[in-house]
């Protein structure tokens, strides 16, 4: 497997353990080019849609401005509610953390993560790998396989090696036989609440991890959206968006965050800018903060934060092929905004398994073109997706319909009347 590159001196994955810090990595900067997507400046630096939407809210997710600077999070406050051993998975933030055994290895290797939606919680608790499987059939449970059933998208028993299988091709089966560790099919959906309770990771990043890892390997799952840590003198605080949304659970965190505060202030270690804590907790970011008094502020932070060099490619970026007059084609909706159009397409680009789309001008509007496919069969197939998934009218489009287009975006296409 080809891993991403290294643009620059940035550590993205493998970070060293200081004596007595807590605070690992640091902030970096990019500037977008035109056709970029935060999903793949998150993928290629190893980040989460999490980790780049919540560093740049005021940066379009799917179709970012040619010039745009993206902060990337690489700085990490490492959890304190587990042991820094074996493998650490906090699913508040989305991320796992896994400490080599060796007790002279003082690295840690962090990665981001696809957990559990809604309704499919991951759990938290204490387990161990008791299974790894390379290229790993998918025996589907009951339940998803009703859940698909009544979506009109029914599911085989099970699901074999290949890249249709959404384990990917690595896979490690926990205490709790029933939740795994594994590859995906859909990268694009590490950082988000997607799954049925199992832990994805990118492809590239769930291969090293499960080659490090034993079998037995300690696994701590917990759920804490709010770290604190030292770097040097300076106190640190990440906060992210808890899970759990009520107003009893958030005001519970946040009195446990502030107790333990208070007590690093009280031990004369630092004093404290409460001013910025809740600004912090408010923002919920996931980009840690110093909070200790006379440091630097947030827009000095970003300031000084390293700029990475642009890779022209980003690792992974998804390419529809371009369009030609005797394909079949599925049109998947059109649009007044040139904008609109364009993230549509690119969420589309970004499906796991791909459904590839262009964008295009057509009569003074703009449309999302699907394809081009080989068949009528291929053609419906994806039409039917693009209606179950994303509840979008769409028309089938045979070969000759589109007289002219190709792969540019902006550029002027035809149909055949009739």
């Amino acid at each position: 497997m080809r891993f991403p590159s290294a643009e620059s001196t940035v550590a993205t994955r493998e970070f060293t353990l200081p004596p007595g810090d807590d605070v690992i990595g640091d902030l970096a900067k990019i500037t977008t080019k035109r056709g970029d997507t935060l999903p793949d400046i998150a993928r290629h630096f190893s980040l989460g849609h999490n980790d780049v939407a919540g560093a740049n809210p005021s940066v379009d997710v799917w179709v970012p401005p040619a010039g745009a600077r993206v902060l990337l999070p690489l700085q990490f406050v490492l959890p304190d509610e587990a042991p820094r051993q074996g493998i650490v998975l906090n699913v508040a933030t989305m991320r796992i953390y896994y400490y080599p055994v060796d007790a002279q290895d003082a690295r840690v290797f962090t990665y981001p993560v696809g957990i559990g939606r809604e309704g499919w919680a991951t759990p938290t608790g204490h387990m161990r790998i008791i299974e790894k499987k390379e290229q790993p059939d998918w025996r589907v449970p009951a339940s998803i396989r009703k859940e698909h059933a009544q979506m009109g998208d029914p599911l085989p028993a099970v699901v074999p090696a290949g890249p249709d299988n959404p384990l990917g091709e690595f896979a490690m089966r926990l205490t709790r036989p029933e939740y795994l560790i594994h590859g995906t099919n859909k990268p694009y959906g590490i950082g988000m609440r997607v799954s049925h309770g199992c832990v994805r990771l990118y492809p590239e990043d769930i291969q090293p991890l499960f080659q490090s890892a034993a079998l037995s390997t300690d696994v701590h799952l917990i759920d804490q959206p709010y770290l604190l840590g030292w770097r040097g003198d300076v106190l640190y605080l990440e906060a992210h968006p808890p899970l759990q949304k009520s107003n009893r659970k958030l005001k519970k965190l946040i009195g446990q965050l502030v107790r333990k505060i208070e007590r690093e202030e009280n031990s004369g270690k630092t004093t404290i800018d409460w001013d910025r804590v809740e600004r912090i907790v408010t923002t919920a970011n996931g980009v840690p903060e110093p909070i200790s008094t006379d440091t630097k502020s947030w827009i000095d932070m970003v300031a000084d934060s390293q700029r990475v060099r642009h890779p022209g490619t980003f690792y992974g970026t998804p390419k529809a092929p371009p369009m030609t007059s005797d394909g079949w084609y599925v049109d998947a909706g059109t649009f007044s905004d040139s904008l609109a159009a364009k993230r549509v397409a690119a969420i589309f680009n970004h499906q796991g398994p791909q459904i590839p789309a262009h964008s295009i001008t057509h009569d003074g509007a703009y449309k999302v073109i699907a394809g081009p496919f080989e068949s009528a069969i291929a053609a419906k197939l994806v039409s039917k997706r693009i209606q179950r998934e994303f509840e979008q009218p769409t028309q089938i489009l045979p070969p000759g319909t589109l007289r002219s287009s190709n792969n540019n975006p902006d550029n002027k296409s035809s149909f055949s009347s009739g």
